[in-house]
């Protein structure tokens, strides 16, 4: 008790009056619920649709009636723009006079088989094939029993630029030796890595030279041969 004479408001009065606040709460809560829920129920039985009024129940196919004809179905109309066409125009043809008349014969079947050449089995026709399309490509490896042998075999010149700078070295050249011993091509197989022109001095050389040329079954063949330039300073 305060010192005014009143009680002051506690735990026990909290604790004496909880019952009944939670009571009206819960029947608030519970009455408000219900409300909803029968708002809701009113709602979908007013708003709702008889649907027995439009039902039609068959019990025999005679009741159902001939089809739709086909006839009555409305056919879409498709436009088909035509592209137009000049009408061929035909010449008239020209009368022209006997003498001027020009007489073609073609010669019939049998005349072609008559003037036709035939040729028979164990006949040798010859085929004349260009001479480059014979040599072997480069790298093709050739047999032979023979290799080709030096005839002629000038020195190349010597690059001033190496004379000058004193340097020496060695060109491996790979080159085409012909049937008759000519010289056809000259590849460079492996350089001298100086870059002083020794290369371009040897292949210039090298189309110069002449062979024998290399000897297969007792003929003649071309093929390829790998020949050495040394590039040397006389001291």
């Amino acid at each position: 008790m305060e010192a005014n004479g009143t009680l002051a408001y506690g735990a026990f009065e909290l604790k004496k009056s909880y019952q009944k606040n939670l009571g009206k709460g819960l029947l608030i809560a519970a009455l408000f619920h219900l409300a909803l829920i029968g708002g809701f129920l009113l709602y979908g039985v007013l708003t709702r649709e008889d649907l027995t009024t439009n039902v039609r129940v068959i019990k025999s196919l005679a009741e159902l009636g001939p089809p739709p004809s086909l006839t009555q179905l409305e056919k879409p109309q498709v436009v088909v723009a035509l592209p137009q066409v000049a009408p061929p125009s035909v010449g008239t043809p020209k009368p022209v006079p006997d003498e001027e008349v020009v007489e073609v014969e073609f010669p019939t079947q049998r005349q072609l088989e008559q003037t036709a050449p035939t040729a028979e089995a164990g006949d040798k026709v010859a085929i004349n094939i260009p001479e480059e399309e014979l040599l072997p490509q480069h790298g093709e490896f050739v047999a032979v029993e023979v290799e080709p042998q030096v005839i002629t075999k000038n020195p190349p010149v010597y690059p001033e630029l190496a004379r000058k700078a004193g340097v020496e070295g060695v060109v491996y050249l790979d080159i085409l030796v012909d049937k008759e011993g000519r010289v056809r091509d000259v590849q460079v197989l492996k350089p001298s890595g100086s870059n002083v022109g020794f290369e371009e001095a040897a292949l210039e050389a090298a189309k110069k030279w002449t062979f024998s040329p290399a000897i297969q079954n007792g003929k003649p063949v071309a093929c390829w041969m790998t020949q050495r330039v040394v590039f040397q300073i006389n001291k």
